[in-house]
């Protein structure tokens, strides 16, 4: 039973923030791709699957994390107690662990069509180097928000198997939607980065924080914007549109205080909620 609590502390299963942030970008795309006239199951089939994927794939992915930064985490206050950091988990396990998920969400993604599947495996190598990022650029929050968002592209192919340019302005959007709520995630552990010398947006910009959080919004709201008048969204869609704004400007940046963890944590498990909204306002758009 220790080992599966540890199991579960070291793929945060506990806090579904994490796989609820890589899921609705999958959600999303396939659902402004979904054909709503037709049948239904194979849409919440697909839904399902993205679901399993997103849980497998963020906890290996917090597993592979945790091994390249061990030596970090040893040094954060909110971090050091991590099974990997304080030794309570080896390596070596966590090696093991990371390898079965993975073959797991590899027999996930076998259920969809050749196209989607090429293109999952090419997200690969994003999803276990983001950690590394911190080292070397003060922007790993942007490399995270490519990684995270890679699904919407993903469930736009999974029902039409090509490309277009619809999902590629959303997942252009949504990637600084990521890149917003993770610089207020990391105004969090802003002082220990700063002290260990690691590199991050909550950083750059710890000065004027609302500078970039209002113009990764307005890009991300502009998105959606865009996407609406092409797909021709009925005014259901645009009013849920409105409380979205709403959201991000008043809950999240006009409530900022990225001198208060609590405040920023709170604010950043909101885009949960965030993310649920959006994927209304798409539903409702289609109907």
């Amino acid at each position: 039973m220790n080992q599966v609590k540890l199991f579960i502390e070291l793929t945060r299963l506990k806090k579904p923030i994490g796989f609820m942030l890589l899921f609705w970008p999958c959600a999303w795309g396939l659902t402004i791709a979904y054909d709503f006239s037709s049948n239904l199951n194979n849409y919440f089939f697909y839904l399902i699957l993205f679901f399993l994927g997103s849980v497998l794939m963020r906890s290996a992915g917090c597993i592979v994390n945790d091994i390249l930064d061990k030596e970090f985490d040893a040094k954060v206050f909110r971090t050091k107690n991590r099974p990997i950091a304080s030794g309570k988990v080896s390596v070596k396990l966590a090696i093991i662990y990371s390898m079965i998920l993975c073959f797991l969400a590899l027999l996930v993604l076998l259920n969809f069509n050749l196209f989607t599947i090429i293109l999952a495996l090419g997200s690969m190598p994003l999803a276990f180097t983001y950690p590394l990022m911190k080292r070397f650029t003060y922007w790993p929050q942007l490399f995270l928000g490519i990684t995270f968002n890679y699904g919407l592209i993903l469930g736009w192919t999974a029902t039409k198997g090509q490309i277009d340019l619809i999902p590629i302005v959303f997942y252009f959007g949504a990637i600084f939607w990521t890149l917003g709520y993770d610089t207020i995630y990391g105004f969090q552990d802003l002082k220990d980065d700063e002290i260990i010398g690691l590199k991050s947006t909550s950083i750059k910009f710890k000065k004027r924080p609302n500078a970039l959080l209002i113009s990764c919004y307005l890009i991300f709201f502009t998105s959606l914007i865009i996407i609406a008048n092409y797909m021709n969204f009925n005014n259901l869609s645009l009013v849920i549109f409105i409380i979205i704004l709403i959201h991000m400007f008043y809950f999240q940046i006009r409530k900022l205080n990225i001198n208060d963890e609590e405040n920023c944590l709170k604010i950043f498990k909101s885009n949960n909620m965030l993310g649920l909204i959006v994927f209304s306002a798409l539903i409702a758009g289609k109907l």
